[in-house]
């Protein structure tokens, strides 16, 4: 049986690319560039609440990563550095390499160093701090949204949590769209070079955890806003190709989560220049609402112009 050290020395040790000092020694020694402020983040993952037991180790490396990962997305930071602690029922090497496959994967595509970490025997779980840079002043927080602002939502929300209904016996795809949903669900893509675009345009900003609605109440908390979602600019079309209960396709877009997909705001007068930049990223950039005056009141507006409180928001932990 592999000790502790043998398996962070056999998966977890490989050069690093912009780290003083990484995995090996009692903590790491990090060098942010001049000019540059800190941007720090940790997640965890929970077998049983996060993810199926019996997940795919190499999706569920990556997904271990790419969760934080967005989180730095979501603040226009360019990820460097992660810290990976592990509760792992046993040693099961296969398992662990597959693991650290889909981990490194992430962190090649993000060029984010393994800085260090823990690992321990426990109930499978997967933690990680990540930590990154931005320019002094360059941040985009929760609460800089104002009354007037519209409200944007990048790539294709509801994906995962349709994948998430498949896999629970909830929806009914074909083989390949719940091939694609399954995949959304456990490879999500961080939106690291839309975040960094948005510096300048985005007043407010976040990641979409939770679910959109969900996290939108987040953006209204921090910025003392409101905000009216329009039914009909949110994009369904996908979603109801899939032949999935309409109900059920609406319900995964506002109220599903695990997309990670950003969810911004910006001026109207930025309209024309996030249009281009979905272009020129080839992601589309969807205009979904507009921000009110009144505080933290959150409406949808139906397709005939009723306005009413949405009946779900989102996935709460304590709930």
């Amino acid at each position: 049986m592999p000790s502790e050290f043998d398996l962070i020395r056999r998966h977890f040790t490989r050069p690093a690319r912009h780290t003083e000092l990484a995995v090996g020694d009692d903590a790491a020694l990090l060098a942010p560039r001049p000019g540059m402020r800190l941007v720090v983040s940790t997640d965890m993952l929970v077998a049983g609440t996060h993810f199926f037991a019996d997940t795919d180790p190499e999706g569920l490396g990556w997904k271990t990563l790419a969760v934080n990962v967005s989180d730095l997305a979501a603040m226009g930071a360019e990820p460097r550095w992660a810290f990976l602690a592990l509760a792992l029922p046993r040693a099961d090497e296969a398992w662990i390499a597959a693991f650290a496959r889909g981990f490194f994967a992430c962190a090649d595509t993000f060029g984010v160093d393994l800085a260090g970490g823990d690992t321990t025997r426990g109930p499978l779980t997967l933690s990680v701090t990540i930590a990154g840079e931005v320019p002094a002043g360059a941040a985009i927080t929760r609460g800089g949204a104002r009354a007037g602002d519209e409200l944007w939502i990048s790539g294709q929300p509801g994906r995962a949590a349709l994948g998430l209904a498949a896999l629970r016996g909830e929806a009914a795809l074909d083989a390949p769209q719940r091939a694609e949903f399954v995949d959304a669900l456990q490879r999500p893509q961080p939106r690291v070079e839309l975040g960094i675009a948005l510096r300048g345009l985005a007043s407010a900003m976040l990641d979409v955890s939770d679910g959109l609605l969900g996290d939108l109440r987040h953006l209204l908390e921090c910025s003392g806003t409101g905000a009216i979602v329009d039914a009909a600019a949110l994009p369904m079309a996908a979603l109801a190709a899939s032949g999935a209960d309409a109900a059920l396709c609406r319900r995964c877009l506002l109220a599903g989560g695990d997309d990670y997909e950003l969810l911004f705001t910006a001026a109207p007068r930025h309209r024309g220049a996030i249009e281009a930049l979905s272009a020129r990223l080839a992601l589309p950039l969807h205009r979904i609402g507009q921000f009110t005056r009144e505080r933290e009141r959150l409406l949808l507006r139906e397709a005939d112009g009723a306005l009413a409180a949405p009946a779900a928001y989102g996935y709460d932990h304590f709930a």
